[in-house]
């Protein structure tokens, strides 16, 4: 993370603005008309001097100063004109870029959000979507324009020097490369502390995001002064960065300036000895002074750009990092179609899966067959695998040998939104968004009425509670269904998970965080969703589950025993000791 970034980077954006060329050339146009505008000012302040006051010539004066008006409305409409462009020429690649940074996202496997400590955790990214963006917008709606602004004065005013006062403007010149020394110097300071400061910026957020998610956790240990002591940390570590980099951006600046004006402060001199001499006129000095002027407050500029420059490669780096981010699970080229109605048949064969960055197994030679319409419960002690095989059906990750089919079809082969199409999850904790009940259930059927809503929500034992909502349906409930209890959070699972109407249904301890009541509620809404459809059920809570067709028992990644509960009390010690810890020794003794 503390790698320099290249403003190269910078250029990979400018295929973004490919679709807005029209407003890129009005943009250009305006800023040469309005940088003619200006240094036409300087020939009209000689003609002022020399032809007006100097000549006392009236007339001259007031057809010159009536010119100067008219070159001054050209100025501000072709300002006006080439503001409005740039500046929506930069607010629209930020929201282009954050639109395509946050659709890339979504095409990326869990995973890569779970490797939270090479910065990918989502307080961390949404740094990057809303803060860099910033910077960039801020680059191009402004900084650039500034920069070719000045770029095309210095360009202007350094040949109307040369065609007024030759060797005056060689005092000028010598000024504009030495300050390309600490441009260059500084440059690179500014670029890496940008970098660092971006980062600190964004630990930040993720750091607070991370409290504030977990609000109830950190009051109920009394945690608020730890936390606001480590927030504080980081505060200062951020601060201390922005002041570093300012404090080279200043001195950037400042160098440059002196420079410069020295070098103005010299000609000045000079020039007025020649006036005095009588070898050059009054109108020539101070239409030169103008001209040097502006060549030395375009290369003030220029430098203040330059810090820009630097601190928004940094930001673009950042940027590019998430978009040149490839998944590791790749859709088929040539995708097999999912036979429709889809069956609900599954087979694992050989399956041997270990998480990145570990060395044991959590899959290792599973070996499973799962009839269409089958209940199947999923037992073990946790690290058994169980979840691992959830994630692998719906191709969260792919398997590192065997393959998994689908009504006998390799689902590396299928439509990986066909895939997930034909399985509906229900997790320990249901994941809800921000927005109303409607819109939390319509995640299962983007289009369902508000009639199949209702009878969904029957159907998952939902409806009164969501009626008893103040606004029913369109109540909102806040991030996260904070609104809500465990047992409605998880019914409104149920309930976009009927609307969805999969084939494989994967219950993933879906009622092992309830209290009582609310797993009878539960229960009854998973028996009903369950009804012709293949089911795998994970449970901690044997209860739950003893009336499945078949009990799987895992242990090490490896499935030790398989079949009914009365059957496996009998062949399975694994099995029998799980259940006597949940139901009693003395109560499986009379099964």
């Amino acid at each position: 993370m503390n790698q320099r970034p290249n403003p190269r980077v910078l250029l990979r954006l400018l295929r973004l603005l490919r679709p807005y060329r029209l407003r890129l050339t009005l943009a250009g146009l305006a800023l040469l008309v309005a940088s003619g505008s200006v240094l036409a000012l300087g020939n009209g302040l000689r003609l002022v001097i020399d032809n007006g006051f100097l000549a006392e010539d009236s007339q001259a004066l007031d057809k010159t100063l009536g010119l100067m008006l008219g070159v001054v409305a050209l100025l501000a409409m072709a300002s006006a004109l080439r503001y409005y462009q740039v500046t929506w020429i930069g607010e629209r690649l930020a929201a282009d870029l954050r639109q395509r940074v946050f659709d890339h996202l979504l095409t990326l496997e869990p995973s890569f959000f779970e490797s939270a400590g090479e910065g990918r955790a989502a307080g961390e990214i949404a740094s990057r979507l809303t803060a860099d963006t910033s910077v960039l917008q801020s680059l191009f709606g402004s900084s650039i324009s500034l920069a070719l602004r000045n770029l095309v004065m210095l360009i202007g005013a350094v040949i109307l020097m040369l065609v007024t006062q030759p060797w005056l403007s060689a005092l000028v010149l010598i000024g504009i490369p030495a300050t390309l020394l600490p441009i260059i110097w500084y440059g690179r300071r500014v670029r890496q502390l940008s970098r660092t400061s971006q980062d600190r910026v964004a630990e930040l957020g993720r750091y607070a995001e991370e409290a504030l998610r977990g609000i109830q956790t950190l009051q109920a240990f009394s945690h608020e002064a730890v936390d606001q002591h480590h927030y504080g940390q980081r505060v200062e570590q951020a601060f201390d960065s922005a002041v570093a980099r300012t404090r080279q951006r200043a001195w950037l600046t400042g160098i440059a300036l002196l420079v410069v004006f020295s070098a103005v402060g010299l000609m000045l001199w000079q020039g007025g000895q020649a006036v005095l001499a009588g070898t050059m006129s009054a109108g020539e000095l101070s239409a030169f002074i103008f001209y040097a002027l502006l060549a030395a407050g375009a290369v003030a500029t220029l430098a203040e750009v330059a810090g820009d420059v630097q601190r928004a490669a940094g930001a673009a780096e950042r940027l590019l990092e998430l978009l040149d981010t490839q998944p590791t699970i790749h859709p088929p080229a040539k995708p097999v179609t999912l036979p429709q109605p889809t069956r609900g048949a599954i087979t694992l064969d050989s399956i041997r899966f270990t998480y990145p960055g570990r060395d044991t197994p959590a899959l290792d030679g599973l070996e499973l067959n799962i009839q269409a319409g089958e209940r199947v419960a999923v037992v073990g002690p946790s690290g058994a695998g169980k979840s691992t095989l959830l994630g692998l059906l719906l191709r969260f990750y792919d398997p590192d040998q065997g393959h998994i089919t689908l009504d006998d079809l390799d689902i590396r082969t299928l439509d990986i939104t066909a895939l997930r199409g034909a399985m509906g999850l229900v997790a320990q904790e249901p994941v809800l968004f921000s927005g109303s009940v409607a819109d939390n259930l319509r995640y299962g059927d983007p289009e369902a009425s508000i009639e199949r809503l209702r009878t969904a929500a029957e159907d998952a034992s939902a409806l009164d509670f969501i009626d008893a909502l103040p606004q029913g349906f369109d109540t909102p409930l806040g991030p996260g269904g904070v609104q809500l209890s465990g047992g409605q959070r998880q019914r409104l699972a149920i309930a976009r998970a009927l609307l969805k109407n999969p084939a494989v249904l994967l219950l993933d301890e879906a009622t092992s965080a309830l209290d009582a009541e609310s797993e009878r509620l539960v229960q009854q809404a998973l028996d009903r969703l369950m009804i012709g459809r293949t089911s795998i059920v994970i449970a901690h809570r044997l209860a739950t589950v003893v009336n499945a067709d078949r009990l799987l028992v895992l242990k090490d990644g490896q499935l030790v025993a398989s079949g009914t509960h009365s059957e496996l009390i009998t062949t399975s010690s694994l099995y029998r000791h799980l259940a006597a810890l949940q139901f009693g020794a003395e109560t499986l003794a009379n099964a």
